[in-house]
């Protein structure tokens, strides 16, 4: 079923504000948005064949420790073609300042208080009104 157009509004909002607000939480789960690395990819790649191949050496003369270099070296280069490049941290910091400016004054900080505050502080007032 697909959202209405209020509540895909509200979805945005929500969104905006949570990678304005919460930069620390965008930057833990935002690790997809790093570049692929495509000589890590091919690396990683090779890596894994390679320990395929000890995988199948180590069956061949019945040798466990073989098989078992040979799965460390798929699992390392599985690991290795999945990793992403990172972005520099100077975009992570820069949120902090606006925010810090913003509090200096009342109004600017009741009118930048964020949806997710305003949307907590209604949860607040509807519990606080049945009791």
């Amino acid at each position: 079923m697909p959202l209405s157009e209020q509540e895909q509004r509200l979805l945005d909002e929500m969104e905006r504000s949570l990678y304005h607000n919460d930069a620390d939480f965008v930057s833990a789960v935002g690790g997809g948005r790093g570049r692929l690395n495509y000589g890590a990819l091919v690396l990683g790649i090779l890596v894994g064949i390679l320990g395929l191949g000890v995988v199948i050496a180590g069956v061949i003369f019945h040798q466990p420790v073989i098989g078992l270099v040979g799965f460390v070296a798929m699992f390392a280069g599985v690991l290795l073609a999945l990793r992403r490049t990172r972005r520099g941290r100077p975009a992570a910091a820069a949120p902090g300042a606006p925010r810090a400016a913003a509090g200096a004054g009342k109004n600017s900080a009741s009118s930048k208080s964020g949806f997710m505050d305003r949307l907590n502080d209604r949860w607040e007032r509807r519990d606080d009104d049945r009791e």
